[in-house]
């Protein structure tokens, strides 16, 4: 029997209204069922598989099929069959991108990484707005600054690494004036507020089944993801004094523990690969498991 948090909403009802609060776009759910699901069991899934889940997020059919061929189109995503079955995997550049990810998801805090960036390529504009959207503010036409890994770049560029030697307490007034920390530390209180109903019904009666513990944590995960990828993640002695992205942080780690147990066996009960089932877990999901108890 499904539980109500204090509020009165039911699970489905908190659910549904997270995919009121934050629609979902069919190519970039699919992202995160290879991300959470099928990279760290092999890389391999049936079409089917991909159609029923979203089908529980309310992502159609026709929806799913258009965005694996512009997933393939795009160099993300190859396809093999096996019979009448269509299997498709995780392309060479993407798996990079994955474990990127990944590491930011599961894995330690990165370290801080101070850098100033000079674009020299003749598309400025395109490389800026990879380099923004990996958390770097624009300080020109050309030049950006960054506390974090830099992100992947095809156009040339000169890049100038930097560490404080003065002024440290004035590094939040710095931060303050680059980058729009109010808009992502918002973004996380949404985070915390959705999935704290979650908890919250968790902590209470409510019994999931697995399908819904899997269903649960990928949007989860996804919108733990966006949240994350958009964040300059820069350093403590930069932020304001009660950051939310600690405590979203948490949150998300004891979730995910929590749905774990149940949404990996629906996985092995009911996702395939051309090779058969896929696992229940693997040497990379109990490492995810592992890094997240301490985050917990």
């Amino acid at each position: 029997m499904l539980g109500k948090d204090k509020t009165g909403k039911s699970y489905a009802a908190q659910l549904q209204a997270i995919l009121d609060e934050s629609p979902l776009k069919a190519a970039g759910f699919i992202v995160t069922v290879y991300g959470d699901v099928v990279e760290p069991r092999g890389g391999v899934i049936w079409t089917g598989n991909l159609v029923e889940i979203c089908a529980e997020v309310g992502i159609s059919e026709t929806l799913v099929r258009t965005a694996v061929s512009r997933l393939v189109a795009a160099g993300q995503l190859s396809g093999e069959r096996e019979g009448r079955r269509s299997f498709y995997r995780l392309a060479a550049p993407a798996r990079a991108e994955f474990a990127a990810a990944a590491r930011l998801l599961f894995g330690p805090p990165e370290p801080t990484d101070w850098h100033f960036v000079q674009l020299t390529g003749d598309r400025p504009d395109e490389a800026m707005q990879i380099l923004e959207r990996a958390g770097h503010s624009r300080l020109g036409p050309r030049l950006a600054v960054g506390a974090r890994a830099m992100p992947p770049l095809k156009q040339p560029a000169v890049i100038f690494r930097a560490e404080i030697v003065s002024g440290e307490g004035d590094l939040g007034a710095f931060a303050a004036d680059h980058w729009d920390l109010d808009y992502h530390a918002e973004a996380y209180r949404g985070f915390l507020a959705r999935f704290g109903r979650i908890e919250s019904l968790l902590a209470g009666d409510a019994r999931l089944t697995a399908l819904e513990s899997l269903v649960t944590r990928l949007l989860l995960v996804h919108q733990f993801r966006l949240v994350v990828l958009r964040d300059p993640r820069l350093p403590q002695a930069a932020l304001p004094v009660g950051w939310p992205g600690d405590d979203a942080r948490a949150l998300f780690a004891r979730l995910y523990l929590r749905l774990s147990p149940d949404a990996d066996l629906h996985i092995a009960r009911h996702f395939v690969s051309a090779d058969g089932a896929l696992p229940v877990d693997s040497e990379a999901t109990r490492r995810r498991l592992s890094l997240l108890a301490g985050a917990a």
